[in-house]
């Protein structure tokens, strides 16, 4: 019998775990989490089919039912929401798988932190290291050797090339291109599009090509 795995946010982004989850193959999903000021008229509201079947208030119960959880909740402008519901649940006991999706390539080489999801098509390359709590998004490429801290967002179709280093909290946006060697200051946001060719020893907020902070 499989396990039950309960997801933690039920907007866009859950949908995409939920496909996932469900062409990996090893979890049953037991049903969403809610925020705490989600209506009660939507309650009966269903997420690709998948109850939800509570709210954060609910955790400390939900916890000792269903111990497996996912964080389902996506981050562009910043991790906080992510973070602070990670670490609740651990501290409540729950645990976070790593889910890689079929279609993707996980290296035998490579490590993954726990509650870390690998989205369709991604590629994680040999020696990389990816944080906990992380997304790596469809048809993103963590290649050789780089490092991404913890509770960052790799977007769609992202480049990070040879040995870069992504700060903890960090989000890179689809389609942005990292040169080799390269590394980002914790906390800082990428945007869609952009190409970094130099280290970046300052968190804010970038964008370009060249690229140029703008906060």
């Amino acid at each position: 019998m499989k396990e039950k795995l309960l997801l933690v946010g039920g907007g866009g982004h859950c949908k995409s775990c939920i496909d996932v989850i469900l062409e990996e193959g090893r979890f049953d999903i037991a049903g969403i989490v809610e925020s705490s000021g989600f209506p009660d008229s939507e309650r009966d509201k269903k997420i690709l089919g998948y109850p939800i079947i509570g709210t954060d208030d609910d955790l400390p119960e939900l916890v000792k039912i269903y111990p497996e959880f996912l964080i389902t909740i996506g981050q562009i402008s910043g991790a906080a929401a992510r973070i602070g519901l990670f670490d609740r649940i651990t501290e409540l006991g729950g645990h976070f798988p790593v889910i890689v999706s079929p279609y993707a390539h996980v290296s035998r080489s490579a490590v993954v932190g726990s509650g870390t999801i690998v989205m369709h098509h991604a590629v994680i390359n040999a020696e990389a290291r990816v944080g906990k709590n992380c997304i790596i998004n469809t048809g993103a490429l963590v290649e050789h050797e780089s490092v991404t801290g913890d509770h960052c967002h790799i977007s769609t179709y992202a480049i990070l090339n040879g040995r870069c280093t992504v700060g903890s909290r960090t989000f890179i946006g689809s389609h942005t291109v990292l040169a080799n060697d390269v590394a980002i200051a914790h906390d800082s946001l990428v945007s869609a599009g952009s190409v970094v060719l130099r280290t970046l020893t300052e968190s804010g907020t970038y964008i370009g090509n060249p690229l140029k902070r703008i906060r």
